[in-house]
């Protein structure tokens, strides 16, 4: 696989058809994965691990269980021996999304619409008052989709930045129109941080939202199903 640097790659696969992939992952992966109490999540964490490896491997041109990873302070995961390939992985219910950029960074979230926790009540938790009031102003049937609208756009930044949930997800806004592609975005405390990113709401599936975040403005979106 070919990768400019004016280019940001977006795969979605679903986990359920992937193959067994645990033999790509690292002992520390698969430690990982031992933790997981319910076998459908230790398998969907090995598959989503193992596919993940499996497509920056193509980039590289190497193989997949050679890749070392290591993580920020904060958790973000880098490849050890190729930093400008930047790249962030999300999955829900049983699809995966993997963002792949060259020298800018990505953050990407994909979530599995429950209507159980969606609703302006949670959204007063975590969303900012701006945020808030817009969603109590869409129609009750359109709030669940304008609320995970929000939330994978909010996940997306923060995965980007690399702040993690160690940031304060009132900090910023977003837009939390669903049927937009691309988002607005004003960080309250420093409105040039706001101009380095761009937000791009997905349409992963249905009964999904997703959103990605990439720096600077620079860039096409292109979009793959796996496998290709």
């Amino acid at each position: 696989m070919k990768l400019d640097t004016n280019h940001v790659d977006v795969w979605r696969a679903s986990l359920n058809a992937l193959p067994d992939l645990h033999e790509v992952l690292s002992p520390d992966e698969l430690q990982r994965a031992s933790r997981f109490h319910f076998e459908k999540d230790r398998r969907h964490f090995i598959a989503a691990r193992g596919w993940m490896r499996v497509v920056l491997a193509r980039y590289l041109d190497v193989t997949p269980a050679s890749l070392c990873f290591e993580y920020g302070a904060r958790g973000k995961p880098s490849l050890s021996e190729n930093r400008d390939l930047r790249f962030n992985l999300s999955h829900s219910h049983d699809l995966a999304l993997l963002a792949v950029a060259r020298h800018r960074e990505v953050g990407i979230d994909v979530e599995f619409m429950k209507e159980s926790t969606a609703g302006p009540e949670i959204a007063e938790r975590f969303f900012s008052a701006a945020e808030v009031a817009e969603l109590c102003g869409f129609p009750f049937d359109r709030q669940r989709a304008a609320f995970f609208a929000g939330w994978t756009r909010k996940e997306a930044f923060i995965k980007a930045t690399g702040i993690g949930l160690f940031g304060a997800l009132d900090r910023f806004t977003v837009s939390l129109a669903p049927d937009e592609s691309q988002v607005s975005l004003r960080v309250h405390d420093d409105e040039q941080e706001s101009t380095r990113w761009t937000l791009f709401s997905l349409q992963p599936g249905e009964g999904y939202a997703g959103a990605l975040a990439a720096e600077g403005g620079d860039w096409q979106l292109r979009c793959f199903d796996w496998p290709r």
